[in-house]
This record gives C-alpha cells, sequence and structure tokens, in this order.
C-alpha cells in the first residue's frame, strides 16, 4: 500500500488519527511538525518568531519534498501544508491524501487552549480559526482523494472507518 497523507485543519486529529492509521496498517507515523521540531531542535513557535510564516512554509515544503518520497508512511501533514500548489501536487502523485474535516466549533473546542499554535495568537483567534477554515477548506477538498468527518465518533471508530475505504488489510491491534 502506497502513502496516507492527512490534511485538515488544527485541531481536526490528524496526528491522533494517523499514529493509530499506522499502528492498525503496520505503517511507519510521522508528524511533520514534529519532524521539524525535531530536526530544528526548536519550537514552530520560534519559527514563526525568527522566520515569520514565509520562512516556516519554506522548511516545511522542504521536508515534505523529503518525507513523500519514503514507502508505506502515513503522515500528519501541517495544517497549511496546503497553501503550496507544489505541496499538493506532491501529496496527490505520492499517495492518498485524506481530508480530516471538522466542523468549525469542534476545531475551537480543541485548540482553544493551545499556546503552540503561532496563527491563533491573535486578538481573536476563533475568528481568525474561522478565516483559516475559509481559505483552506477548498484546498483541502481539492487534494483529498476522500474527505472524513471528524465529529464525535472515537479515534478508533475513525480510523476504521478510513481503513475501510481505503481497502486495506489491517491488525487487529
Amino acid at each position: 500500500m502506497g502513502n496516507i497523507f492527512l490534511v485538515g485543519m488544527p485541531g481536526a486529529g490528524k496526528t491522533t488519527v494517523g499514529r493509530m492509521l499506522g499502528k492498525r496498517l503496520n505503517m511507519a507515523f510521522l508528524d511533520c511538525d514534529k519532524e521539524l521540531t525535531s530536526r530544528t531542535g526548536v519550537p514552530i513557535t520560534t519559527i514563526f518568531e525568527i522566520e515569520g510564516e514565509a520562512g516556516f512554509r519554506a522548511r516545511e515544503s522542504a521536508l515534505l519534498a523529503e518525507l513523500v518520497e519514503k514507502d508505506g508512511l502515513v503522515l500528519a501533514t501541517g495544517g497549511g501544508v496546503v497553501l503550496v500548489e507544489h505541496n499538493r501536487r506532491l501529496l496527490k502523485a505520492h499517495g492518498t491524501v485524506i481530508y480530516l474535516h471538522a466542523t468549525l466549533d469542534a476545531l475551537w473546542q480543541r485548540t482553544r487552549h493551545d499556546s503552540n499554535r503561532p496563527l491563533l495568537r491573535t486578538e481573536n483567534p476563533r475568528a481568525t480559526l474561522e478565516c483559516l477554515l475559509q481559505v483552506r477548506d477548498p484546498l483541502y477538498r481539492e487534494v483529498a482523494n476522500f474527505i472524513v468527518a471528524t465529529g464525535t465518533q472515537s479515534v478508533a471508530r475513525l480510523s476504521a472507518d478510513i481503513i475501510k475505504r481505503l481497502g486495506a488489510p489491517q491488525t487487529t491491534s
């Protein structure tokens, strides 16, 4: 089976679902943001503070170009990876892209206390989140092979549904 790329907004569940998918499909799992943090030795917020969003996006794109070349990978991408057209082409060309879609209310509930999201460090983070969703949702839909709503169902249920849609065998763990 080829690579699986999870896209979606911050708080959509990419890391949590991706980790379980990797386990159930016996595939390696990586979180793009965590990998970038590990390689640079600093948090994403620090990269934003020093290099701005443009610097962060350049680093993210370079890392993505490397990671899509791996085989048998479940990758949780950063929420804004789809903003760069070349990244969207890379994702589509190297695996199955799954858009984990969540409502604005669900995203807000999941991210409102997280201080590690530099784009939400604004006077009105909920309004910022809404604007980001309006811009990114069409891009997620454009790149996705299929869309999965992440509502109130468990991670186990979401993972099982995704695996079924992929038509992939899974481990029982």
